[in-house]
């Protein structure tokens, strides 16, 4: 369990800078010392403003300490450490098996929510879908968004799954979100042709670049949820394909994929059929983001 410990600001400096000089990138270790000592950014700001102060901290740093060195010499993600990832307003549970939630899919909640009409759907009900749907970040932000909507997230993994459960369960829903193991389209059969909007942050990444990545995201985050195929584009084709036949009349895809990704995605939203296709930029202004809509 950890241990509060309170320390001076100055003493707490020195030992940031220790750590720092046995390698590690300052911004990560100020992301340990929110998520595991309870600094938050205004704190960490004054720490230099008066040296002298007390500093109380959730955990001992001794704690701390192992923690990041554990990260230094395995790249062994924080997050997974922590078992914390702070997304959107949220503090989602994460842990081995399950991929980290990155900012830019929170743009994906914000063109998801852009979709829902004001007026009630005829059918008396908005119905939803996350496929792929890992810690559950997309499900829960929409569910919370939309309390009185009828939810549903799917994941191949069940290790996934049981994370999604774990943070779903822990949010004040009005409504639970219904899980489903198994691959994209097939456990959502008896909804097929009713649901409103789908959303999917699938595997995009193209085998020779998952190569490549960092240790810390190729050794450590489960290669299930990132790679998909020679071109990245092995689920994404998969999701468009089973798009048409599941969606409502009127019913919205919303994909993320690989940044150099766009043109050909869009391409399959159109051969198979979606129409008003279009494509959004991530927070760098890359076109990470497309979508289209069943014909009414």
């Amino acid at each position: 369990m950890a241990q509060a410990t309170t320390i001076s600001a100055a003493a707490l400096l020195a030992w940031r800078q220790q750590q720092l000089v046995q390698g590690g990138a300052g911004a990560e270790l100020d992301w340990l010392l929110e998520m595991a000592g309870g600094l938050d950014w205004p704190q960490r700001q004054r720490l230099r403003l008066d040296p002298s102060r007390k500093v109380a901290l959730s955990s001992s740093l001794e704690e701390i300490e192992q923690l990041w060195k554990q990260h230094r010499q395995t790249q062994i993600p924080l997050q997974y450490l922590v078992g914390l990832c702070p997304w959107r307003d949220l503090k989602l549970r994460v842990g081995p098996g399950v991929l980290i939630p990155r900012q830019e899919t929170e743009l994906l909640v914000d063109l998801a929510l852009q979709q829902r009409p004001t007026t009630t759907p005829l059918q008396g009900l908005w119905r939803w879908a996350d496929l792929g749907t890992g810690s559950g970040c997309l499900a829960l932000a929409l569910a919370l968004a939309w309390p009185d909507s009828e939810g549903h997230a799917v994941d191949c993994s069940p290790e996934a799954l049981a994370q999604a459960k774990t943070n779903l369960e822990a949010a004040p829903l009005q409504k639970p979100v219904m899980l489903h193991l198994g691959s994209w389209w097939e456990p959502l059969r008896a909804e097929w042709g009713q649901l409103n909007l789908v959303v999917a942050n699938p595997p995009y990444i193209p085998e020779a670049v998952w190569q490549e990545l960092e240790p810390v995201v190729r050794d450590h985050e489960p290669a299930l949820a990132l790679k998909s195929g020679a071109d990245g584009l092995d689920a994404l084709r998969a999701i468009v394909a089973g798009a048409k036949p599941a969606l409502a009349p009127g019913g919205w895809l919303l994909l993320e994929h690989h940044h150099d990704q766009s043109a050909q995605v869009l391409e399959l939203l159109e051969q198979h059929g979606l129409e008003h296709c279009q494509a959004w930029g991530d927070l760098e202004g890359r076109l990470r983001f497309a979508g289209g809509r069943r014909a009414r």
